[in-house]
């Protein structure tokens, strides 16, 4: 699924989601203990990553590097709630939501 410098990262495998409304769904639904898992195996591929994806043109991106690709959007996803919230929802947020209508696509 993933290159295979990167194959470690592969039991995170369902965070490789193709639309923003899906990572901040599986975002919700995860508890800190699995969100803090992810981060600290994927934030130190965070570099390698982006440097390996560098090496492609993005719309000619092969299926491994697209997935991770999402699964590197995913980091972003849970870095707040890792780094700063210590919490899925945004803090003091109550009821609101906000829907992405349009988004980059790959």
């Amino acid at each position: 699924m993933l290159p295979a410098e990167f194959a470690a990262l592969e039991r995170f495998s369902d965070w490789v989601l193709a639309t923003e409304p899906e990572r901040y769904a599986k975002r919700l639904a995860s508890s800190m203990e699995e969100m803090q898992a992810f981060y600290d195996a994927a934030f130190p591929l965070l570099g390698p990553a982006k440097a390996h994806l560098d090496t492609f043109p993005l719309h000619e991106l092969p299926e491994a590097e697209r997935s991770l690709l999402y699964l590197m959007y995913s980091l972003i996803m849970v870095s707040f709630p890792v780094e700063v919230w210590k919490q899925a929802r945004v803090p003091d947020s109550g009821a609101a939501y906000l829907d992405l209508v349009v988004e980059p696509r790959v």
